[in-house]
């Protein structure tokens, strides 16, 4: 009813931005920008931990990307689904386009399975809904508006408690994670053989959970997963930035 509540809400009464607090506009052409993917690359955490796969990211987690994405998961901003979700799509197409490229090729009528990142239970009721879940869902929609067989498959769940990550440092975090989640039983018949499986996410940090989450899947048979995508992330783990960054430094020598 939180939920139901929230996004009635959204939909009637007057909002603000959700990136910079422009008055009555829902985002802004400035924040609708900076979440648009015109920033979609691939991201590698240091260190990056074992079994994580090839992550893309459509935008720096920083200024407006940063409260558009605190203002949908703990404020119940519900309507920027949307636009969250738009920028995912972004990220999921980074890692299409890469698995295409090294496969040589998509499969005729291939499918494409977001599976999104679990949300702890407790969560889900505080916060009155599944952020990462709904924004897969947005993100989905618009993949197929666009002519791509998407769907989310919410297979994934928590099978022990887990310590709240926040403050939590990198190798902190893979031992709170190791071994916390699993897949939910039958899941097998939702993956068809030709099926390209992508994990979803809200945001990257350490990279632990995305590494987690397929390791899950990889236990259960699941798989191969195609790679990871998220909204947003730190904008030092951009590999291009990386790359920027040794190529100034060789030019200042």
């Amino acid at each position: 009813m939180r939920g139901w509540w929230q996004e009635l809400a959204g939909l009637v009464l007057p909002a603000d931005c959700g990136g910079c607090g422009a008055a009555r506009v829902l985002l802004c052409a400035g924040c609708a920008q900076a979440l648009s993917g015109a920033a979609e690359g691939r991201v590698r955490p240091s260190p990056r931990p074992a079994g994580l796969p090839v992550v893309y990211a459509a935008a720096v987690y920083e200024g407006a990307v940063r409260e558009v994405v605190l203002a949908h998961k703990e404020r119940g901003a519900l309507p920027l689904a949307g636009p969250l979700g738009a920028a995912l799509a972004a990220a999921v197409e980074g890692v299409v386009a890469r698995a295409v490229e090294g496969a040589a090729g998509a499969a005729a009528g291939e499918e494409l399975v977001l599976v999104p990142v679990p949300s702890a239970r407790r969560q889900v009721r505080a916060r009155g809904h599944d952020p990462v879940r709904r924004t897969a869902l947005a993100a989905a929609a618009r993949l197929r508006r666009a002519g791509v067989r998407a769907r989310v498959a919410s297979v994934l769940r928590h099978v022990r408690p887990v310590a709240d990550q926040a403050g939590l440092g990198a190798r902190e975090r893979r031992e709170n994670l190791t071994g916390a989640l699993g897949v939910c039983r039958g899941v097998g018949a939702r993956f068809p053989a030709a099926a390209r499986i992508v994990l979803v996410d809200d945001l990257i940090t350490t990279g632990a959970t995305l590494a987690e989450a397929a390791r899950a899947l990889r236990a259960a048979s699941i798989g191969p997963v195609a790679g990871a995508a998220v909204v947003a992330a730190p904008a030092g783990s951009f590999v291009r930035n990386r790359s920027t960054t040794r190529t100034e430094q060789r030019s200042c020598e």
